[in-house]
C-alpha cells in the first residue's frame, strides 16, 4: 500500500487495513454493553480511582483543516444535492492530519504547515503518526520507515515541525495492538522505539499531548493491553491511550474499556484517554464488518467537552467519508459515502462550517493525495465472525485466483488473494476454496469471511463486495500460522475450478 503524507491508512482504517490476529478478549465489553443497552448516558462522575481530572479545557476549540479533502469537495460542489448536509455535518468539523509518508527532507515543513495556521487561529491540531517500521505486519497497510534508527531520527524531525503551541499526537495506530509478526525481541525494540518517540515531542513541544495505540474495546483485553503499553513508555513518555481509531465501536463500550485500561495501570493521575468517534454514531456493522460496511454513521462531534475526567477528547481521527478501500481507493473522499454517514441519524452541530476559502492554487504537499493507507488503522475490528449464507451462491463460474504470500515471518505469514471473473457474465455471491497443502491455518481475515475445517478452507463474500463484474475482480487477504512455503495449488470458485495465476 502507498503512504502519502496526513492521509489515513489504513488501517483499519480502517481501507482495506490487516491488523493481524485478534485476540478479541474485551474484559470491558460486558459492562459497556450494559450501559449503552440501558441508555445510560456518559457521566461527569468517574469510577473509583479513575484519573483526577481531563487534561485539556472544555472550551478548546480544535483544528480544522482548510484544504482536507471534504472541505474542497464542499467548496467545488455548491449544486451537489448532498454538499449541504456533508458541509454542516462532516465538513464543518475538526479531523486529523495523518502523517504517514516517509519523507525526511520535509516532515519538519510538512508538520509546519498544519501546525502554524491552527496556532494562528488559536485552535488544537489532531496530527495522526503512521510510519513505524513493518506497520501492519506486511499487510495491505505494510510500509513506514525503514528501520527502527531512522523511524527515530523521522520522529525527531516531525516534532520540530510542532512548535510550541498544543497539539494533539496520535502516536502509530496498531503499533502496540498489532505485533503477531515480531518476536519478542522485535515487540521489545519497537515499543522502546514509541517510547523515545514520545519523549522526542515532548522534548520539542512541550505542550503536545501524545496518546499511545490503546486498540479497542473487542481487540486485546484491557489488562494485556495495559502491560503492553507499559512496555511502550506510557507512564513516562505519553500522556495517555486512544482508543476506536478508524473503528466502529460505541462511544460507551470504549470510555468504559479506556478506563479499564487506566485502572489496569493504577490510574495514573497524569494519564486520560481520546477515543475515536468519527463513525461509530451506529455502532459496529453485523458480523464485524469494518471495510467500508454499509448503515453507519458519524459519532459524537469532536470536542474536549467530554463530560468525563478521565476521558480527554472525542476525535475524528478517521475522516468520515475516506474509503477504507472497498467502497473506492483507500483513502478517497467519496461524498456518497461521506452524506450516509451524515444523514444516518445525525442532528446538526452547534457550530458553524469554517469560513475558510480554501486555495485555489495547489494545495501544499501535505495535502492528502487521492491515494491513501487503507483506513491506518489494519482491521482494528476482529476478523468477521458470521457463518457463511446458508443460501450457497450460484453455481459455476469461470475464474482464476491469484494467491501471493505479502510477507512471512518464522511461524507465521500474510497473504493476499486476488479473484477474477473471467466469464462473460457478473457473479452475484462467490464462495472460493481450497486445501492447506501443510500445517497453515488462518488465524484472521479482512475482506471475506474464511472458515477452515482441517486442512479445507472457504473464503465468502461480506456482501458489500458480492458482485464480481465480467472481467472484474476482487481481493481478499489473511494472516495465518505455520509455514509459507508451501501454497495451495488448486482454488474453486463457487463449484469450479479456477485457473492459478
Amino acid at each position: 500500500m502507498t503512504s502519502p503524507i496526513r492521509t489515513p491508512r489504513p488501517p483499519g482504517a480502517a481501507g482495506a487495513r490487516t491488523r493481524g490476529s485478534r485476540l478479541h478478549k474485551a474484559i470491558a465489553l460486558g459492562l459497556a454493553s450494559g450501559l449503552a443497552a440501558a441508555g445510560i448516558a456518559l457521566s461527569t462522575a468517574i469510577t473509583a480511582g479513575a484519573a483526577a481530572q481531563g487534561s485539556l479545557p472544555a472550551d478548546t476549540q480544535l483544528y480544522k483543516d482548510p484544504t482536507s479533502q471534504v472541505v474542497r469537495w464542499v467548496a467545488a460542489n455548491p449544486g451537489d444535492s448532498r454538499q449541504p448536509v456533508i458541509a454542516r455535518r462532516i465538513a464543518s468539523q475538526s479531523q486529523a492530519v495523518w502523517f504517514s509518508n516517509y519523507s525526511p527532507a520535509t516532515v519538519t515543513s510538512d508538520v509546519r504547515a498544519v501546525t502554524a495556521p491552527a496556532a494562528a487561529a488559536g485552535q488544537l491540531p489532531v496530527l495522526a503518526v503512521y510510519e513505524i517500521p513493518n506497520r501492519d505486519c506486511g499487510g495491505a497497510s505494510a510500509g513506514g520507515a525503514p528501520d527502527l534508527a531512522s523511524y527515530d531520527a523521522w520522529v525527531r524531525d516531525f516534532a520540530a515541525g510542532l512548535g510550541d503551541g498544543r497539539s494533539i499526537i496520535i502516536l502509530e495506530p496498531d503499533s502496540v495492538s498489532l505485533t503477531t509478526c515480531l518476536s519478542a525481541q522485535q515487540q521489545a525494540d519497537r515499543f522502546a522505539s514509541l517510547a523515545r518517540a514520545g519523549a522526542a515531542i515532548h522534548a520539542a513541544a512541550p505542550n503536545a499531548k501524545v496518546y499511545l495505540d490503546g486498540g479497542h474495546s473487542t481487540w486485546n483485553s484491557a489488562a494485556e493491553q495495559a502491560n503492553r503499553l507499559r512496555g511502550a513508555g506510557i507512564l513516562t513518555s505519553a500522556d495517555g491511550l486512544f482508543t476506536n481509531v478508524s473503528n466502529f465501536n460505541t462511544t460507551a463500550n470504549e470510555v468504559a474499556y479506556a478506563k479499564n485500561v487506566l485502572a489496569s495501570l493504577g490510574n495514573p493521575a497524569n494519564l486520560h484517554a481520546v477515543v475515536d468517534t468519527s463513525r461509530n454514531g451506529n455502532g459496529p456493522a453485523g458480523g464485524g464488518a469494518w471495510c467500508d460496511p454499509s448503515g453507519r454513521a458519524i459519532g459524537t462531534y469532536p470536542t474536549t467537552n467530554t463530560g468525563d475526567p478521565a476521558i480527554d477528547a472525542f476525535l475524528w481521527v478517521k475522516p468520515p467519508g475516506e474509503a477504507d478501500g472497498c467502497a473506492g481507493a483507500a483513502g478517497t473522499f467519496l461524498p456518497d459515502v461521506a452524506y450516509a454517514l451524515a444523514s444516518a441519524g445525525a442532528s446538526d452541530p452547534t457550530t458553524p462550517p469554517p469560513t475558510t476559502t480554501p486555495p485555489t492554487t495547489t494545495p501544499p504537499t501535505t495535502t492528502p493525495p487521492t491515494t491513501t493507507p487503507p483506513t491506518t488503522t489494519p482491521p482494528t475490528t476482529p476478523p468477521p465472525t458470521t457463518t457463511p449464507p446458508t443460501t450457497p451462491p450460484p453455481a459455476g463460474a469461470a475464474c482464476s485466483v491469484h494467491y501471493a504470500i505479502a510477507s512471512a515471518w518464522t511461524g507465521g505469514f500474510t497473504t493476499n488473494v486476488t479473484v477474477r471473473n473471467t466469464g462473460s457474465t457478473a457473479l452475484s455471491g462467490w464462495s472460493l476454496t481450497w486445501t492447506f497443502p501443510a500445517d497453515q491455518k488462518v488465524t484472521s481475515a479482512w475482506n471475506a469471511a474464511i472458515t477452515q475445517s482441517g486442512a479445507a478452507v472457504t473464503a465468502t463474500d461480506l456482501g458489500y463486495n458480492s458482485t464480481i463484474s465480467a472481467g472484474d475482480s476482487t481481493g481478499f487477504g489473511f494472516q495465518g500460522t505455520g509455514s509459507s512455503t508451501s501454497s495451495p495449488a488448486a482454488f474453486t470458485l463457487n463449484g469450479a475450478a479456477c485457473t492459478v495465476t
